[in-house]
């Protein structure tokens, strides 16, 4: 990797990865296109380590121009795909936008990838982050997903990343594209946008505001620590094989009322003026379709790769929420958005 493409590098697993990348590869140079929507922001990417190997260029996946001419002038080498519209409720309210960004976007990059590298595939790789939504949910008793479970998307958000997973192969199997996939389970870490569960938690924690609870909170994810998430991308674009797939998963699955409380018991310690913390809990009605439980199996990615998480959600968990104590320049920045918080009213307050 010379020069990289990555897209959505102003965003939460996107701006991580650039920090790991730049630490990774030293003699690498960094692209990073961002339109800088509400979960974008330039906040994230201050104290970058080198950042004179860092370029950030402010733009729209979809504009085909402007990606064709980076990819040419910069003698783009590797794309890293992040940008995406993300968050299900949303996408309840909203779908458009998510298939203009997750179809539309994707197959944009893919075009100009193809125009790019043609005839000189060799060396090249377009790597697409994709998500665990896509298989649909498991019942309790259910086996994890693979990577060859059967796609069963159930939201507008998970059918547009289900879209844009198949475009990607399409390109591979059509055109030869050199591309490879990785399905991740649910992140959380620093520079995380708090529409997100956990720092939304910590942040209405902290300010004594009710913390949401979907239903009866037994909702099941697999928790993954976004550090974890960007060595694995790392090593599948450095090592993994073009054409596949691999699963991420963090092997962590509390049920989501569970993880709250934990929130709770670890700010009632580094808090305690507010503690019990527990007492903002307040169950809202459902979310509609809301999928019941995700697991990741990631043999694949550890027999091949050797990959497998560093972080349990005990210590993850713990680090996030101290980062977000001690980042209130950053968490002034979001909260103080007039958009997010006729966001939390539009989808919290109002159900």
């Amino acid at each position: 990797m010379k020069n990289i493409l990555i897209t959505g590098g102003a965003g939460f697993i996107g701006a991580n990865f650039v920090r790991y990348l730049l630490k990774a590869e030293p003699e690498a140079r960094i692209y990073n296109l961002d339109a800088l929507t509400y979960a974008g922001s330039l906040e994230n990417l201050h104290d970058l380590p080198d950042p004179a190997r860092h370029s950030f260029i402010q733009g729209d996946i979809c504009d085909a121009e402007l990606v064709g001419r980076l990819m040419t002038e910069h003698a783009i080498d590797t794309v890293i795909h992040f940008a995406a519209e993300s968050h299900v409720d949303r996408s309840i309210h909203g779908p458009g936008a998510f298939v203009q960004t997750n179809v539309i976007g994707t197959f944009t990059l893919l075009e100009a990838a193809r125009a790019a590298w043609a005839g000189e595939p060799s060396g090249r790789r377009f790597h697409h982050v994709s998500t665990d939504e896509v298989f649909g949910s498991l019942a309790p008793n259910d086996p994890a997903f693979i990577e060859s479970t059967p796609y069963d998307p159930r939201s507008p958000y998970s059918a547009s990343k289900a879209a844009s997973d198949h475009l990607v192969r399409a390109y591979y199997h059509t055109y030869g594209l050199p591309v490879s996939i990785t399905n991740c389970s649910n992140n959380y870490g620093p520079f995380q946008f708090p529409e997100k569960l956990i720092p939304l938690m910590v942040l209405n924690a902290t300010l004594g505001k009710p913390l949401p609870i979907y239903g009866d909170g037994k909702q099941i994810r697999d928790w993954l620590y976004v550090e974890d998430h960007c060595e694995a991308i790392y090593l599948v674009v450095k090592n993994g094989k073009v054409g596949e797939t691999y699963n991420v998963g963090g092997g962590n699955q509390p049920y989501n009322i569970d993880l709250v409380r934990e929130i709770c018991s670890i700010l009632d310690e580094l808090r305690p003026d507010g503690a019990p913390h527990t007492r903002l809990m307040t169950h809202v009605p459902d979310r509609p379709g809301h999928d019941r439980r995700y697991d990741m199996d990631i043999t694949k990615i550890r027999a091949e790769l050797g990959w497998v998480p560093r972080h349990d959600i005990e210590s993850g968990l713990r680090a996030t929420v101290e980062w977000y104590l001690e980042n209130q320049d950053w968490v002034k920045s979001v909260l103080g958005d007039e958009g997010y918080t006729a966001w939390l009213e539009k989808n919290y307050a109002k159900r």
